[in-house]
């Protein structure tokens, strides 16, 4: 399975079309049999995991049973086409998946693979949550301090923080130099540590995710940040 994320910066001017594309472009991935599932998202403020929304940020993720099909979608989709005309800064990253636990909307995503990622190579992870209306003040409150301590760990190469909808619908993407310093944050840091206990004991969601990956390729760059590795390559369609 090939997991793709884009996440495109559009023209101040062009910020009205962008919210039209999350309305007309749904028609497009419904029809297209090849996709096995997508979701149009909204971003934080400069695409950040913790900021109030930002109306140039926006995501398009989609799953694929095989590249050759994520290919011909970046290259021929009216939906890429759309984002790309309007867009001013795209980042694009092909991932596989390599642990997946949790449900979005209902269903499981991501179809893992046998195979293990080297340990020194960088990785990637998706944190998806439904936010309870009822704990939505205190989750806002304590995700900040998680997402500023996520920016200041050893490892941490770079986020993004998407959704469906920007106050209830939460997904974190992060990239790490490696597996180590990702189990590093998301066990031994005390911040993030202490969201989690909270999470459960509080019971903030009412569906979560997480997902661990493999970068296959990446082109382009996110708030002028691209990634570049062995393990990868950068590649520009």
């Amino acid at each position: 399975m090939i997991v793709a994320l884009t996440i495109t910066k559009y023209r101040g001017l062009t910020i009205p079309f962008a919210f039209l594309g999350m309305a007309i472009l749904r028609l497009p991935l419904i029809l297209n049999r090849k996709c096995k599932f997508w979701k149009l998202m909204g971003s934080g403020k400069n695409a950040q995991v913790d900021l109030a929304p930002d109306f140039k940020h926006w995501a398009i993720l989609t799953t694929w049973e095989n590249k050759t099909d994520a290919d011909t979608f970046y290259k021929k989709s009216f939906v890429v086409k759309w984002f790309r005309f309007f867009g001013k800064e795209e980042f694009t990253i092909l991932l596989n998946p390599l642990s997946s636990h949790g449900l979005w909307s209902g269903k499981e995503p991501f179809k893992t693979s046998t195979g293990s990622t080297n340990p020194q190579h960088q990785v990637a992870v998706i944190t998806r949550a439904a936010i309870r209306l009822s704990r939505l003040t205190e989750f806002r409150r304590n995700i900040k301090r998680a997402a500023e301590s996520m920016r200041k760990a050893e490892g941490f190469i770079l986020s993004a923080g998407i959704g469906e909808n920007p106050l209830f619908d939460q997904a974190t993407f992060s990239v790490w130099e490696n597996l180590e310093s990702m189990k590093n944050y998301a066990y031994r840091n005390f911040d993030h540590s202490d969201v989690i206990k909270l999470t459960r004991a509080r019971k903030w969601y009412s569906e979560e995710l997480f997902a661990r990956f493999e970068i296959l390729e990446s082109w382009g760059s996110l708030n002028g940040l691209s990634l570049s590795s062995n393990n990868h390559s950068n590649h520009h369609n």
